[in-house]
């Protein structure tokens, strides 16, 4: 296990690493010798530092003294000193500049070396560093090098204020260059071609040699810097020039600096006269191409040197390096100060791991080791072995002496005490043990051989000192002194129940019952932090007191097996049990408090927390809540939701003003949905609008915090008129079996499977004949009469049904199981969007679940196909006919014979009741739900108009319904309308998250359709907006590669207004411009995010540009690898790759600033339009999957400017709104399903949260047949008109309306309440 070293270098130390650091062969994940220390592990010698790759040099660094700034003899720096140094190595012909700076010292810094500081201890700054960049070929515009890498350091002492920078370059003449230079086949080849081309002119001219080459070009680029007046252009016929250079050479020549003119080439032109130093880049790159030049000139054999006159001496810069770093004259050993430190020689690693070397005298090797310890204490054990190791090594009585004072004053540990330890411990020091294992392996030792506890202790001290953990040094020095340490001694933590902590002290002292004094001392020490009356009870007689419980407790009273459940499922648990057991509800609370506190839920304590509503709220002034009698957590929202419309609770609870004549004239013409309604659905309609009435009395009237509705009422919402006589039919194909009761008269005998695919809402005639589908295609274990399923969702939009099996994992079939809010019998069947060639497939029994044991058996089948009336889009348009048509039905195939058994069914009662019936309910979706009672109330009540086609106009109609005209232009350009009544505005988040007015965008943006078998451009206006807006968040989704349905979770960023003037059908021409702009500009940024997601995604996880850098980087390191058969790389190839992938960040980078600009453009586009505000009134809240979960609701209270969670029986304020409008982390997160936005101008007479008149019930009246002049007594009391009950909706029967100023109670109905007074007002502002 290799230790990560953190320490730094001396200056001597960092200058041999300079020697030997050649970035040019160092690999990303390589150990770089510049910046690293090397770990030694003397157990494994051979685990030696890797030494630099093969071919790194090993450097001779000359000076470059007229690019440099050196500092002067004896000169000390001040805080305004910054020196340069540029050197290039003589062998490799590499660059090297290097810069210390010491301007960010004050006038007290005082930089190295100093008498306490002899040398520079230099830390490695990787944050400012910035490494070669493999892969990168393409020289910079200014400095003309392939690459650059930096590194930077600062001296660790705050008293010095050095900061040094280094900066290596690879050489600039190339190796395709240096081939066209030096390589005599090259040479010979293009000398050749140009006497081919005119032989006379080269009559008796030789070929020249690689050294005649390199030294044209030195002349050529020295006359240009030091003899400009010699430096004439070179004629392009030249002949000197065209047999050592030509036009070969063009690339070279032109990053020499030379220009062509014509044929001829003009030198380069640097600065004249050249300064004392040099700064201008293209002097800089001059003197560095002739220095390689001399150096390819020295490397010529001696045969071709001896032709010319070369008098190159390098100046070797190893003083000036040594007085740049502050290292001249250091204190070296005796017996190593004639050492030369560019010579090869080997050295310890210990001492390279100190930032030393080895000819550091022993001063300076102490010197080194306090820096390092200064520095990086965490790893103190490796430094102070690597002290030791070089005190033996060179028999030192210094170091030795240092050795002793750090292991008894200092009580410093080296890492061969650290080995020593765990060897006396029997373990291994280099595995990676948790501090639990070493302290097992401890205590058990010890209780085998007790008398060497003393020396085993000292171990596990050492051993816990080097681990810095002080649970380990705890259990090894028997101290415990405060909480935390008491704690790690019964090895428990914060979140331990007190009888759980008794329980840990139990174990404790029967592993080492020597120690019971010290654990008994701890737990003493949690109950005096604790305040526990519990564990003091138990210290002193030995009986733990009374106890909070412990969340594992607490889960397994709620019968809880996966702590990662998410809230609302808890709460789901705990009602269930509650329900059950409500004996036990004390215990069940203190279950789930303990659970809230462990989680530190805000939900859970909120819910624990609304027990005391009645106490923070007078119930007079607060809603009541709902409480769910079986998958209604959706039908309570829905309920809560109307009952604050102001206009349609009143005109529920004085609905014999409005109701519908049933007579045979009346209903000739009463159309509502498009179509025609039968007597039979205005009685039904009714019906349900009775029940409302009942229901909403009593949330008015009640004196409880939550009321229960009728299951009738549930029965009458959720299942459609057309749904119930599809039941009907079905349960009287099967006389066989048991009746389940009765549907208006017709028997039930229980749910058959799934009717027809293509079954349709039709006018319900009284004589209408009944339509019998094939029994024997449906499966019997799907038509058992136990079937239920789950909760309302959303229909799906989906050929296939999705198929739900339960895994086989307790946890997985908990979590799904207990996902479902309303773990109750009733079933719920989903709506696939079908064709003629759809088939649905029944789907196996599940396991019960336990959860479910009081009232059966949870089957995930679906199949039954949701009718619905939708009048979400009745058409206006004479274009479309509204003829009735019935569509071939198909029989149901068997299910596949690979299908599980079905579980035997539980015997049921064989009669009925509306629950059972609303149970088929839950099988519609959510806007089926809404759209029945939308319809419902239109049939129950009188129409106030109809309009040109003969559609019922009411109260309703103008409080729900809108109306939107879509524009579609054919290929002639001619533009047809169609305008519909809509009551509501579906919006999809399936592709991602986004904000309201995206969403709303995407139902009113252009968009292909097909026509015809054309595609025509369409989009869609508002022409009248409705005062009560609902938005429909569609998120179930179909996935077409998985064959499969699925519920999106993405965000919905919601507003709490919103201005629906960019969406109205204008004759304005500034708004439809607008409009077309903004399609313009969505359809150049689907195009932007495209190219962007092609350029920034692959399946390796890295973008383009890096992939293009990556192989670049590959492909360079080819020529380098020892393999006998090498790939050659084409030469264009690399410079190709880098230019690839420097467009390509590029246009990335181009990507994202014209992405940032248009999404600007688009998000700002209709800021100015603002007269049309709706305010967020209600939202419906969904968690689960696709096919099950719970819902609930918000909704805002204008009035108190409060927001409430309205969820089933409890209702409370929300104080942190971010749980409406922000997401809440994990897998399955809360969603809005549903909104409501409602008028601003008008939300006061739209919107009315609260209206309370509590009604207390009577006394029950006690007889007693002993004390008879009690009962006397309570009768007189009781006699007389004191009192009314009303607890139950008979009592209703005498009219009592509510409006604001309370109830009025009487015979009729009062005709100058306040909703009489506002309606002409209200309804003429709709």
């Amino acid at each position: 296990m290799r230790i990560l070293l953190k320490g730094g270098k001396t200056a001597p130390r960092l200058l041999n690493d300079l020697y030997d650091y050649d970035p040019r062969y160092l690999t990303p994940t390589a150990y770089n010798i510049l910046t690293s220390l090397p770990y030694f592990d003397e157990e494994d010698p051979k685990n030696l530092p890797p030494p630099p790759p093969g071919k790194s040099c090993k450097h001779k660094w000359s000076l470059k003294r007229n690019q440099s700034n050196l500092p002067g003899d004896g000169y000390k720096p001040d805080s305004s000193t910054v020196w340069k140094l540029a050197v290039y190595c003589s062998v490799c012909r590499s660059h090297m500049d290097l810069l210390i700076d010491f301007r960010e010292g004050s006038a007290f810094s005082e930089p190295c070396p100093t008498g306490s500081r002899p040398l520079h201890h230099f830390i490695h700054r990787q944050d400012l560093s910035k490494p070669r960049r493999h892969g990168f070929l393409a020289p910079d515009p200014d400095t003309g090098f392939p690459w650059v890498d930096e590194q930077h350091f600062q001296c660790s002492a705050a008293e010095c204020s050095a900061r040094l920078v280094i900066w290596f370059k690879p050489p600039r003449l190339v190796p395709d260059w240096v081939k066209q230079l030096t390589d005599k086949f090259m040479i010979k080849t293009r000398a050749e071609k140009v006497m081919a081309e005119d032989p006379k002119r080269f009559e008796g001219h030789a070929i020249p040699l690689p050294i005649n080459v390199l030294s044209n070009l030195r002349v050529y680029i020295w006359n240009a810097v030091q003899t400009p007046e010699k430096s004439r252009k070179i004629p392009g016929h030249n002949k000197q020039f065209l047999l050592s250079l030509g036009e070969s050479c063009a690339d070279l020549l032109e990053y020499v600096g030379f220009t062509r003119e014509g044929e001829d080439w003009l030198p380069p032109v640097p600065e004249v006269p050249a300064p004392a130093y040099l700064a201008n880049s293209l002097n800089v790159r001059l003197d560095d191409l002739l220095r390689e030049l001399h150096v390819l000139i020295f490397e010529r054999p001696d045969d071709e040197r001896i032709t010319i006159n070369n008098q190159y001496v390098p100046e070797w810069a190893k003083k000036d390096l040594s007085a740049l770093l502050g290292c001249l004259d250091f204190k070296q050993s005796i017996r190593s100060r004639t050492v030369d430190l560019t010579e090869t020689k080997e050295e310890h690693p210990w001492y390279a791991g100190l930032g030393a070397t080895a000819d550091f005298h022993d001063e300076l090797i102490e010197f080194s080791y306090e820096r390092q310890l200064e520095m990086d204490s965490n790893n103190t054990p490796y430094y102070l072995e690597c002290l030791q190791g070089i005190a033996g090594g060179r028999h030192s009585e210094t170091l030795d002496t240092k050795v002793a004072i750090e292991a008894s004053e200092n009580s410093r540990i080296s890492l061969k005490d650290v080995k020593a330890a765990f060897k006396e411990l029997g373990l291994h020091s280099r595995a990676d043990y948790e501090d639990d294992t070493i302290i097992g392996t401890f205590q058990s030792r010890i209780s085998d051989a007790p008398k060497q506890e003393a020396e085993m202790r000292r171990a596990l001290k050492i051993i816990g000192q080097n681990r810095k953990s002080e649970k380990i040094q705890l259990v090894a020095s028997q101290a415990v002194t405060n909480y935390e340490q008491a704690l790690l001694y019964l090895e428990a933590s914060k979140d331990y129940s007190d009888e759980f902590i008794v329980s840990m002290y139990t174990v404790k002292i029967d592993q080492l019952s020597s120690e019971e004094s010290i654990a008994r001392h701890a737990v003493a020490l949690i109950a005096d932090h604790r305040k526990s009356n519990a564990l003091k009870h138990w210290l002193e007689t030995g009986a733990l007191g009374e106890v909070e419980m412990d969340v594992e407790q607490a889960c397994v009273r709620l019968g809880i097996s996966d702590r990662t459940l998410d809230d609302e499922t808890i709460l789901a648990q705990y009602d269930s049990l509650k329900l059950d057991s409500p004996s036990q509800m004390s215990d069940l609370k203190n279950a789930l408090t303990a659970i809230a506190k462990a989680k530190n839920s805000r939900r859970l304590k909120s819910f624990l927390n609304s027990d005391m509503t009645s106490s923070e709220h007078p119930i007079s002034e607060w809603p009541v809540g709902l409480e769910n009698i079986g998958n209604t957590c959706y039908l309570n929202s829905l309920l809560q939701f109307y009952f604050t419309i102001k206009p349609l609770r009143d005109l529920v609870l004085k609905i014999k003003e409005f109701k519908m004549p049933t007579d045979e004239e009346s209903l000739k013409s009463k159309r509502v949905g498009s179509r025609n309604v039968s007597k039979k659905e205005v009685d039904r309609a009714q019906q349900f609008v009775d029940q409302l009435k009942k229901l909403f009395e009593d949330m008015i009237a009640s004196s409880k915090a939550s009321v229960t509705p009728e299951p009738e009422l549930a029965r009458l919402t959720l299942v459609s008129s057309s749904k119930e006589e599809h039941i009907r039919r079905q349960s009287m194909l099967s006389p066989t079996r048991p009746s389940l009761g009765q549907i208006n008269g017709s028997p039930v005998f229980g749910p058959l499977g799934p009717p027809s695919l293509h079954q349709k809402d039709t006018e319900m005639s009284d004589d209408a004949p009944l339509e019998v589908t094939d029994s024997n295609a449906v499966n019997d274990d799907h038509n058992s009469d136990d079937a239920s399923d789950v909760t309302l969702v959303d229909g799906l939009p989906a050929a296939d049904d999705d198929v739900m099996i339960l895994d086989d994992d307790e946890k997985g079939l908990q979590q799904k199981l207990l996902e479902d809010k309303e773990n109750m019998p009733p079933t719920k069947e989903s709506t696939p969007e079908t064709s003629p060639e759809t088939h649905l497939r029944p789907l196996g029994k599940s396991s019960p679940s336990r959860a479910n044991e009081q009232q059966g058996s949870i089957n995930l089948s679906r199949g039954m196909e949701s009718e619905s009336i939708d009048v979400s889009t009745e058409n206006k348009s004479s274009e479309t006919g509204q003829g009735d048509t019935r569509e071939e039905k198909r029989s149901i195939p068997a299910p596949p014979p690979n299908r599980p058994p079905p579980v035997p069914p539980r015997p049921k009662p064989t009669e009925t009741n509306a629950v059972q019936e609303a149970e088929y309910g839950a099988q519609q979706d959510v806007t089926e739900v809404i759209a029945n009672v939308l319809f419902q109330l239109q049939c129950a009540i009188k129409a106030e108009s109809v309009d040109e086609s003969g559609e019922q106009i009411d109260q309703v109609k103008r409080l729900f319904f809108g109306k939107q005209k879509s524009y579609t232009t054919n290929r002639q350009g001619r533009v047809r309308t169609k305008e519909e009544y809509m009551s509501d505005i579906k919006v999809d988040v399936a592709t991602g998250s986004r904000d309201i007015y995206t969403a709303l965008d995407g139902a009113y943006d252009v968009q292909e359709v097909e026509v015809g078998g054309e595609l025509e451009p369409q989009y869609t206006s508002i022409s009248q907006l409705p005062p009560i807006l609902q938005v429909h968040v569609q998120r179930v989704q179909f996935d077409i590669e998985k064959k499969s349905v699925f519920k999106s979770n993405h965000h919905l960023e919601l507003k709490e207004t919103i201005y629906m003037d960019r969406y109205m059908d204008s004759s304005g021409a500034d708004l439809m411009q607008r409009r077309r702009e903004c399609w313009e500009w969505k359809k150049q940024l689907a195009n932007l995010e495209s190219r962007r997601a092609e350029l920034a995604t692959s399946d390796m996880g890295m973008d383009m540009p890096e992939i293009l850098e990556a192989t670049c980087g590959f492909l360079r390191q080819i020529p380098d690898l020892d393999d006998k058969d090498p790939i050659e790389v084409p030469p264009g190839l690399l410079q190709a790759l880098d230019n690839a992938a420097t467009e390509a960040k590029t246009e990335l980078e181009s990507l994202e600033l014209q992405i940032r600009d248009l999404k600007s453009h688009i998000a700002s586009q209709f800021n100015h339009l603002q007269k049309i505000p709706y305010r967020l009134q209600s939202v419906f809240i969904h968690r689960g999957f696709h096919n099950s979960g719970h819902y609930w609701i918000y909704i805002y209270d204008f009035t108190k400017q409060l927001w409430r969670n309205y969820n089933d029986g409890y209702v409370t304020e929300i104080i942190d709104t971010k749980e409406i409008f922000e997401q809440e982390p994990g897998d399955r997160p809360a969603t809005p399903y549903f909104l409501v936005y409602v008028k601003d101008q008008l939300k006061k007479e739209l919107v009315d949260s609260v209206c309370r008149n509590i009604i207390e019930p009577p006394p029950e009246e006690q007889q007693d047949t002993v004390m008879e002049d009690y009962s006397q007594a309570q009768e007189s009391q009781t006699d007389g008109n004191s009192y009314r009950p009303v607890n139950s909706s008979i009592q209703y029967g005498l009219a009592e309306s509510c409006n604001s100023q309370g109830w009025t109670h009487g015979e009729g109905l009062v005709d100058n309440s306040a909703w009489d007074q506002n309606e002409a007002r209200v309804l003429s502002n709709w």
